[in-house]
């Protein structure tokens, strides 16, 4: 069943439920009112009869009293107590008969003998007269009990015919619903169907300003990243194809040329070290795929302890200052104070290395790369700084991606697989901390690593 229909059928209940309560207060409350309001006067009017009566009860006096209720809607028998009838103001009935048949305890106090409007003809009371301490007399009246049937019925059309009124509302409520809710979500059902099957690229309202109009953006982004997702999925293996087969082609050509009979001593040497270059290239690519996969699948565990991080630095920039000093690249170090931080040592030295490893090789020679230690009130700041090739502002959002290199022709010489520093952003995050990179084309570029204090 559609939710506007669902929804229709709700709000019928609810008005049906509303009407019901509606009719009955109201119902019960004119009724009764009615009811009373016309059985009082009814009573009083027995009351004034016998009254007038008990002071004169003659023919004269009766007659008069015949003639006063022949004008009014209520009947008057005046009946002896003898059960002769003495004066009636109009012709005595079948139901009226059954009343005065009725036998009663006779009281100077008027009173109802009859208020059933449902099965009765009549309402009834009766006013006994009283002369000298004997009863004499009894006043009957009688109401007929058609007026109350009719605003009965009355009653009940007019919610018949609110009823009605609430299902042509009904009708128009479905149809507005079905035109502001139901559509709408229809066509976000068969968008997600859509993304499921494996379709990344649907499109849906967002300019209404409610939650079904958040849904359908957030369904639109969904979208957006999906296809964004399948995009990179698409371009990650093709990258990760010719990374893997790059290396290997080297080391398979090599190994080859290799083979063949007579090869010189001295290309032998020269074919073997690209040959264990390569591998080491291979080995660092399986290592780094590894270390994404950890990531992936939440197995990335960082363990944390007290490092003083100058010291930490230190230790990294003796591993690397070689490769650096090979290149005719000056490391400079400088700290504003000695941290102590709760890090991952191991962790935050292969950040480190890593961050390091770039900066070399994209320094020119006789170039400078500065490493600064900065405190902050709740972070430290590594920044490493290069004077090197710099990255176009367009690439900068995009660097932490995997395998994206600024070097579209993958230039073996610079190597690298574009999978660093998609490592290096997650362990940094692992340590709830974050990394910035600021850059210009034939100046340099920026890193900065931000690290809580201990």
């Amino acid at each position: 069943m559609r939710i506007s229909i669902k929804l229709g059928l709700i709000i019928l209940v609810i008005m049906l439920i509303i009407e019901f309560l509606l009719f009955f207060i109201l119902y019960q409350g004119l009724l009764d009112s009615r009811i009373k309001e016309e059985t009082q006067e009814l009573v009083s009017r027995g009351n004034n009869h016998r009254d007038v009566l008990e002071k004169k009860f003659d023919d004269v006096t009766l007659h008069h009293v015949a003639l006063m209720e022949s004008k009014a809607k209520t009947k008057v028998v005046v009946m002896g107590s003898d059960k002769k009838i003495l004066i009636n103001s109009s012709n005595i009935d079948s139901k009226m008969k059954e009343i005065l048949n009725k036998s009663i305890t006779p009281s100077h106090h008027g009173f109802l003998i009859q208020n059933d409007w449902k099965e009765k003809a009549y309402f009834a009371s009766v006013s006994p007269i009283v002369i000298n301490g004997k009863h004499v007399a009894l006043v009957y009246m009688f109401l007929d009990t058609k007026f109350i049937q009719k605003m009965n019925d009355h009653l009940v059309d007019e919610f018949i015919k609110i009823s009605l009124i609430s299902l042509i509302i009904l009708i128009i409520t479905v149809s507005f619903l079905s035109k502001t809710i139901t559509r709408p979500l229809i066509k976000m059902k068969e968008a997600t169907k859509k993304l499921s099957e494996g379709y990344h690229k649907v499109s849906l309202d967002i300019d209404r300003k409610d939650e079904l109009g958040e849904l359908a953006f957030q369904i639109n982004s969904l979208s957006d990243d999906l296809n964004r997702l399948q995009r990179d999925r698409k371009e990650f293996l093709a990258n990760i194809s010719h990374e893997l087969r790059t290396p290997l082609t080297y080391i398979t050509g090599y190994t080859n040329i290799l083979r063949r009979p007579n090869i010189e001593e001295e290309e032998k040497v020269k074919y073997l070290t690209i040959i264990n270059e390569e591998s080491k290239n291979l080995t660092k690519l399986i290592e780094d795929l590894f270390e994404l996969a950890k990531m992936d699948q939440t197995r990335f565990v960082i363990q944390k302890e007290k490092v003083a991080i100058s010291h930490l630095i230190k230790k990294v920039l003796n591993t690397i200052k070689p490769a650096f000093f090979s290149k005719n690249i000056s490391l400079i170090f400088s700290s504003d104070g000695d941290y102590i931080l709760d890090i991952d040592e191991k962790r935050i030295s292969q950040v480190l290395l890593n961050l390091l490893d770039n900066a070399m090789k994209f320094s020119l020679e006789n170039t400078t790369v500065n490493i600064n230690l900065i405190g902050h009130k709740e972070f430290i700041q590594i920044q490493i700084k290069d004077e090197g090739e710099g990255i176009p502002e367009n690439d900068l959002p995009l660097i932490w991606d995997r395998l994206y290199r600024v070097e579209k022709s993958r230039s073996r010489e610079k190597g690298g697989s574009g999978l660093g520093l998609a490592i290096v952003k997650e362990i940094v995050e692992q340590h709830d901390g974050k990394i910035t990179v600021s850059s210009q084309v034939g100046k340099g570029t920026t890193i900065s690593v931000f690290l809580k204090r201990g």
